[in-house]
Formats: structure tokens, C-alpha cells, sequence
């Protein structure tokens, strides 16, 4: 599948929302149409286990329903108390692609919304619960790790966290075997660690050889879209679909709602659907401003929306270009720059 330079679903739980309809909230640099679910910060239980952060610092806030179901326990308090990191190394996963695993072969993470520089974790409570921190002693670095780059941080509690380039690092509770990397894109914020510290899904394989471009003239190059979050790309079977600043095709899904607003793909369906996080509008490329806004979900993230739609990255999709989630169950749609649902005859 090429892109030309051009530019099984959890059940249905709805969600009302107290604005009179999509667009009502403030316009900020985000977004501008931000609305909120009724009973948003109320406890909603269990069927909102997704692993999402909130929008506050703590990724989890105590009011999302988190716990210790996922088995994350062992962080307890937000401390970086779980088991020591021992030699870091770089193991290839198909679908991210060369991320930083510790000596288990579990792979590590970092947070959106910790900072590098300086280093500072704002993951604590129940986000430390479903993300523990990785604690900074006994760590080394293998061949492809340059050893400069490990350091460490306090965290509240006043233990210390393992830091790679600046960021904390943190595993995720729902990974249970080596290999596997099912934290990466959980709300938008979590990513797997490149070598270097920085997200390794951007660095996988992008550019002309995989025959894409964006929108707007000029050549493909780099692994992200020069700085681009949301642009229309032009795919050969589906016409000009959205992606995301990293050639990712967004999608929505049938049982979702624009108004009345409802969310149809919550609990398990996050694992294989992951809600795309708000852009800056000031960096979208061939789609208008108007259409371009955010929702925050049960559990307090952020999430993407074009024409009052929540908008999804589909796991599936293992290489930057794919739209393998395009009529999937005949409820999962590409959007177009209109930000109209693609026809499932598409492709």
C-alpha cells in the first residue's frame, strides 16, 4: 500500500456530555472543540481499565477506576520499588521497532508527560500502579546503549527512578511476557524507548522507501512528518485518508457518536484500538482547523476528534502507510480530509 505526496469492540457504553454539542469548549492551542463527559473524575470502575494517563500529572488519577486487577501492585505508592532493570539491551518488536527491553526482556517506557530536561516523573499513585517506575540501581547498558545516557531521578516519594536520555522509565503492568509491548500509544502519552531515549516507534523504517509523502508539496524524508501531527495522504486504494504525524492512518468507529456523544470502544477494545491524541492545530496539514478538536474520555485523557469524532490508531497497522483497519468488523472506518468516513466498497 502507497502513499503519493499529496497530504473485537468492548461493549457499548455511552457517554452524555454536559456541552450543548461538539465545539462548545474553549478554544485553546490544542483544540478547539473540547468537550466532557458527564460524571467526568467520578470513579467509573473497571470497564475503563485501558492504562490511560489523565490529563492531570499523575497519569492515573485516583478518580479513573484503577487498581491493582492488572497485577502492577508491586509499585506500590508511586515509589520506584518494582524488580531491578539489570543490563538494558535492544530487542526488535515487529510492530513499534528497536526498543529498549530490561535484563527480563520486558519492554520500557516513557511518558509524555514527564519532562528530560531537567528530568522530572509525574506519573504517581495509580498511574505508578499500571506503569511502575523502574528503579535506577543495579541498571547497566548492553551493546547499542551508551551508558552516558542512563541516570536517574527522584520521585515523590524519594526514591529513585532510572532515567534514559533525561526520561524516566517505567514498564507497563500489562505486559506480562517478554516481548511484548502493549504500552505502546496507550493514550497517546506512552511510548517504548528507543536506544537513545527518545520513542522508538519514530524511528521505525519511514520515508521514501516506504513510497509516502504528505501533503502540501515537497519530498518524504525523516521518520515523522516534519514536525506535522495530523495531514491527508493519498492512499491507492482508499483516496486521501488522515494520518498522524507518523504516517498512521486514523480511524473511527461506527459505535461511537459525534452528538449525543458516546464512546463504544472501551475496556478490551483499547488494546487493539488505541484513541489518537489531541495535535496542536497550528501543525495540521490539508484538513480545515474547524474540523480538528478533542473529548476527554471516562478516564480522563484527551482524545483526538475530527468532525465531532473520536479518532483511533489501529494496532494492526504494523508499518507506517498500512490501513489495515479500514471496514474491520464493518465498523471501523479511515476518514477523509473532510473528515467523512470512508465507504467500506473503498480498497
Amino acid at each position: 500500500m502507497k502513499y503519493r505526496r499529496a497530504t473485537t469492540a468492548g461493549s457499548v457504553v455511552a457517554v452524555l456530555l454536559l456541552a450543548a454539542g461538539c465545539g462548545s469548549g474553549s478554544d485553546t492551542s490544542k483544540a478547539a472543540n473540547s468537550v466532557q463527559p458527564a460524571g467526568a473524575g467520578k470513579n467509573l470502575g473497571n470497564a475503563y481499565d485501558s492504562g490511560y494517563g489523565s490529563g492531570s500529572g499523575s497519569a492515573l488519577g485516583s478518580g479513573s477506576g484503577y487498581g491493582s486487577a492488572d497485577g502492577s501492585g508491586d509499585a506500590a505508592a508511586g515509589g520506584a520499588g518494582g524488580a531491578k532493570a539489570g543490563q538494558l539491551s535492544v530487542r526488535e518488536i515487529a510492530e513499534v521497532g528497536s526498543v529498549v527491553t530490561d535484563s527480563a526482556g520486558m519492554t520500557l517506557y516513557r511518558f509524555d508527560k514527564d519532562t528530560a530536561q531537567p528530568p522530572k516523573s509525574t506519573c504517581d499513585g495509580d498511574c505508578a500502579t499500571a506503569w511502575p517506575p523502574v528503579p535506577a540501581d543495579d541498571a547497566s547498558a548492553s551493546g547499542g546503549i551508551d551508558a552516558g545516557l542512563l541516570g536517574s531521578v527522584a520521585r515523590s516519594d524519594g526514591s529513585k527512578q532510572l532515567t534514559l536520555g533525561g526520561w524516566p522509565v517505567y514498564r507497563y503492568a500489562k505486559d506480562t511476557k517478554a516481548g511484548e509491548a502493549k504500552g505502546e500509544g496507550v493514550g497517546g502519552t506512552w511510548h517504548a524507548l528507543a536506544s537513545d531515549g527518545k520513542k522508538a516507534i519514530a524511528q521505525k523504517g519511514m520515508g521514501a522507501g516506504m513510497g509516502m509523502g504528505m501533503g502540501g508539496g515537497g519530498g518524504a524524508g525523516g521518520s515523522e512528518n516534519s514536525g506535522t501531527e495530523l495531514s491527508v495522504a493519498d492512499n491507492e486504494k482508499l483516496g486521501k485518508i488522515l494520518v498522524d504525524g507518523q504516517w498512521r492512518t486514523l480511524y473511527r468507529f461506527d459505535k461511537d457518536s459525534a452528538w449525543p456523544m458516546k464512546f463504544g470502544c472501551v475496556g478490551a477494545c483499547l488494546d487493539t484500538w488505541k484513541p489518537a491524541a489531541p495535535v496542536n492545530k497550528e501543525k495540521t496539514s490539508g484538513i480545515p482547523a474547524a474540523l480538528v478538536g478533542s473529548v476527554k474520555r471516562p478516564d480522563g485523557t484527551e482524545q483526538l476528534t475530527i468532525d465531532c469524532w473520536p479518532v483511533y490508531l489501529f494496532t494492526g497497522d504494523t508499518e507506517p502507510g498500512q490501513a489495515n483497519g479500514h471496514n474491520k468488523q464493518g465498523l471501523w472506518f479511515a476518514v477523509t480530509a473532510a473528515g467523512k468516513k470512508v465507504p467500506a466498497t473503498a480498497g
